[in-house]
């Protein structure tokens, strides 16, 4: 992503009829959510011009400063549109505080998607002209048609020997459509079943077959085209590998029941204590804190590698630990120098980022070791622990004394 200058900048606040502008004169009342509006039609480029797309913090209509006060918390606010997992998939964007028209601005920039359509609160914005609306069915159309000609993320490649009898139509009708949509969306819905797979990436196109976010959302048997796609559990008696095995399971299957199994072992094997002497009521408290094993169990999901490999996500729960072994070293902007630093993430499977955020099991993006640091801190056990190397991430998590 280029830097413009501010010739470039004072040039798009001056065009008012350009479709890749908009103008704010605050950050208050209703415009974060027409901001957000905006952002997911800057990122679908239905034009398909190739072109960011800007959005300008303290200008008003006319590209005249506004004089809104450009803080670092409203950097931060900004910014956070990215991660707070409103807009699906995550949209590419910075956020910057430049100088224009002699006042200070805050100019968001907006990258084309390359897997529209990209959604709001449930639906696709489009510009047209300098105006926004919603995406109508030929629309939403042309921006699958679109995502078929870019080079996509292995989580939304097509899987040639898989078919649509092997996705359950009711999980994706019943559960994920309407955690995806709005309901008036869903309401006017004339697209044939087929269609609003594509639309939300788990086929390919209309007549492709279904992909890996396809199977690994609603396959009947997702590790028959997939094959590490699945939880190895391992609950050992003692503190080395080579001790007795007192329970074992693998949990395979699509994403929820997988990790809903999954968590099902997590609180049958964490004991809990009452402390009846303390305090004049009982403390209950946990080996480990049951948020904290989430967080981390859902990171090893999603961000580990499904391409190339047959290895599992493995929980291996000792005595005195837990390890969660992730297949896959650090991706993209995310070093073992930076792991796990604030502000520090990147997404091996961003597809399956946005279906596990429908889905449910995450209500943020970037959250998720600071939220299990947290969680591992207020229930007195010592801090996580990272063994990062090119081929797994293994975390891991010590008991409460």
């Amino acid at each position: 992503m280029r830097t413009f200058s501010e010739d470039e900048l004072e040039s798009l606040l001056k065009d008012m009829e350009s479709a890749f502008v908009e103008r704010k004169g605050s950050f208050k009342g209703e415009v974060p959510v027409k901001a957000r509006q905006a952002v997911c039609a800057f990122a679908n480029d239905l034009p398909n011009r190739g072109e960011p797309g800007f959005l300008f913090i303290g200008a008003r209509d006319d590209g005249s400063p506004s004089g809104e006060p450009i803080t670092d918390a409203l950097l931060r606010a900004l910014a956070d549109m990215k991660t707070d997992g409103n807009i699906l998939p995550l949209p590419v964007l910075s956020v910057e505080k430049r100088l224009l028209n002699g006042s200070e601005m805050a100019v968001v920039t907006v990258m084309p998607s390359d897997m529209p359509p990209v959604r709001y609160d449930g639906r696709i914005w489009i510009r047209t002209g300098p105006r926004r609306s919603i995406a109508n069915e030929q629309e939403e159309r042309i921006l699958v048609e679109k995502r078929r000609h870019k080079n996509v993320p292995f989580d939304i490649c097509p899987v040639p020997s898989a078919s649509l009898d092997d996705l359950f139509r009711s999980t994706f009708e019943n559960e994920y459509l309407p955690q995806a949509f709005a309901e008036d969306v869903l309401a006017q819905n004339g697209r044939s079943y087929e269609e609003r797979l594509a639309s939300c990436r788990m086929i390919a196109s209309v007549t492709e077959p279904p992909t890996v976010l396809g199977l690994l959302s609603l396959g009947k048997s997702p590790q028959d085209f997939i094959g590490g796609a699945y939880i190895q559990f391992l609950r050992i008696d003692g503190v080395e590998l080579a001790d007795a095995v007192v329970d074992e399971e693998t949990l395979g299957g699509s994403l929820v029941p997988m990790l809903r199994r999954a968590e099902e072992k997590i609180n049958a094997h964490n004991r809990t204590s009452f402390d009846i002497t303390s305090a004049s009521t009982h403390r209950r408290t946990q080996a480990y804190p049951l948020a904290a094993i989430r967080q981390i169990l859902y990171n090893a999901v999603l961000h580990r590698t499904y391409e190339s490999t047959n290895a599992p996500v493995r929980v291996y729960w000792f005595n005195d630990r837990i390890e969660i072994n992730s297949p896959g070293g650090p991706y993209g902007n995310v070093t073992a120098e930076n792991f796990g630093k604030p502000g520090i993430t990147d997404y091996r499977n961003p597809n399956l980022a946005a279906a596990m955020k429908v889905f449910g099991f995450v209500q943020a993006f970037g959250r998720g070791i600071a939220t299990a640091e947290r969680e591992m801190k207020a229930n007195g056990n010592p801090p996580l622990s990272f063994e990062i190397t090119t081929s797994a991430v293994v975390c891991t998590l010590r008991v409460r004394p």
